[in-house]
């Protein structure tokens, strides 16, 4: 660690650690409502848990990215943070924000909007939230001597991190203009502000761990920006099938989409390639498996899932079916969550001064979660098609094809159980590495 500051970072891990493994817990349950006659429905049905699932999601990644650029930002910047009283405060207002805003799911405080089911109070709690963090990176930023393309990006990603949520506040009457907009935050603020959060956060570690120059990582830095701006805010269009929108939104959203996990891919392997030409020597190899899982899962989940099932005339069928759920699933688990994964195990060693670190409880959770993860998307695929071709297709009884579909959801529930296996061996490792005394 080289700033006192980036300490703040710490308690961000962790609570982000613990929210993953209540968001895989909920999503057991889930799993468990497509195989029997919906366990606990009187006090969690399917819709509550649901909306619990994908908040828990969105809240334990958003902890991830903070915590991350809290310890990225004075370490790039080659200065203290601004103000640590902002980070804890912002840390704190988060926390209960995320905690009322779950336990509200319960008692039936929700707007009802799918995946944007927080209130409007709690929606604008999060715009004050987001401007703290704003605020604290850029004043800790601009004190820089020399500004760098992964303090350009992390700000920029950081900023449309914030402008993208407004959209998600106001509620259109007419539903094709409130579902156009909706698209802006569950496209452009996931696969937008995200993606430039989460290419600065990998390039960061891929910089300090393996010692290449930083212009052969900088360029994909680039190359990403232009992605973003290009297929990102294109590749919306693959969303709009179902609203109204003109045709040509179709075929040009569902073909950029796929092209925006390249920048990733090729920064890793470029980066690999300068290793072993260069014969680079790399201690922390935890952190580069992560980082080399993140791509190719990044790729695999992300763009052959998502082109192959964005085609128009594939989208047509597949629509709000379990292939979408396999997609989200191999894609989020890819470009976020072996991402924020990836800087925790670097960061936090380098907390608690720790040049060398016993890695084999962390590699017993990459492989247990990224084979329980691909597991899991491989039996929603199939359940998908099953739903899409007999549903769709054929035209039958939705509940009947549920029985159809059951096996393939014993499968995802197996690989469920695998992957929270692996999420509480990770949530004892951070525990471990934030509780270890400094040296």
């Amino acid at each position: 660690m080289t700033y006192e500051s980036q300490k703040v970072a710490l308690k961000y891990f962790v609570i982000s650690a613990i929210f993953f493994g209540l968001q895989v817990v909920v999503g057991l349950l889930l799993v468990s409502k497509y195989i029997w006659p919906d366990p606990l429905i009187g006090f969690l049905p399917f819709n509550t848990a649901r909306a619990i699932h994908t908040n828990l999601l969105v809240v334990w990644m958003i902890f991830g990215f903070m915590g991350g650029t809290y310890y990225i930002v004075p370490e790039e910047s080659g200065t203290e943070l601004f103000s640590k009283k902002l980070a804890n405060l912002q840390f704190y207002l988060l926390l209960l924000g995320g905690l009322v805003g779950v336990v509200g799911f319960l008692f039936g405080w929700t707007a009802g909007r799918p995946l944007l089911e927080l209130p409007v109070e709690l929606k604008w709690a999060i715009v004050i939230v987001a401007l703290i963090f704003i605020f604290n990176v850029f004043l800790t930023m601009i004190r820089t001597k020399k500004w760098t393309a992964i303090q350009g990006m992390l700000l920029g990603g950081i900023v449309m991190l914030a402008v993208m949520w407004l959209f998600g506040i106001p509620f259109f009457k007419n539903l094709t203009l409130d579902y156009y907009y909706w698209w802006w935050v569950i496209h452009l603020w996931v696969e937008g502000a995200w993606e430039l959060i989460a290419a600065s956060l990998m390039a960061f570690v891929l910089l300090k761990i393996t010692g290449v120059d930083r212009q052969v990582i900088e360029k994909w830095l680039y190359v990403e920006v232009a992605l973003v701006l290009i297929t990102g805010i294109i590749g919306t269009g693959h969303h709009y099938y179902w609203i109204g929108t003109p045709n040509y939104w179709l075929w040009w959203g569902g073909i950029f989409s796929a092209l925006e996990p390249l920048p990733i891919l090729f920064m890793v392997f470029d980066t690999l390639n300068q290793v072993r030409h260069r014969k680079l020597e790399v201690t922390n190899r935890l952190a580069l498996y992560w980082a080399v899982g993140c791509a190719i899962f990044h790729f695999i989940g992300a763009g052959v899932w998502g082109f192959a099932h964005t085609l128009p005339f594939v989208n047509r069928w597949t629509h709000g079916t379990q292939v979408t759920a396999s997609h989200g699933h191999m894609a989020f688990f890819g470009a976020y969550a072996m991402v924020i994964l990836t800087v925790i195990y670097y960061a936090l060693p380098k907390l608690k001064g720790l040049e060398q670190f016993n890695q084999k409880r962390g590699f017993w959770v990459f492989w247990i979660t990224t084979i329980s993860v691909a597991v899991m998307g491989l039996a929603f695929g199939v359940a998908g098609v099953i739903q899409s071709y007999m549903w769709r297709g054929l035209g039958m009884d939705f509940l009947t094809v549920q029985g159809f579909m059951r096996p393939w959801f014993m499968i995802v529930l197996f690989g469920g159980l695998g992957l929270f296996t692996g999420v509480i061996i990770y949530i004892i490792d951070v525990l471990s590495l934030a509780t270890k005394k400094s040296q």
